[in-house]
């Protein structure tokens, strides 16, 4: 998720180019989000792991 969401970001922001998402402002805003919650799940599965 945090992989995926700073594709995104990246192509939102127009950095990565060759995709119909590339230069669209909603994609710069779905990829921090989708990363924040891939982040999110991680310290839980790690918490929950101790």
């Amino acid at each position: 998720m945090v992989a995926a969401g700073a594709v995104w970001t990246l192509q939102g922001l127009g950095h990565l180019g060759g995709s119909a998402m590339s230069g669209e402002d909603t994609w710069a805003i779905v990829g921090p989000i989708l990363a924040g919650f891939g982040v999110a799940l991680a310290i839980v599965v790690l918490q929950k792991r101790h």
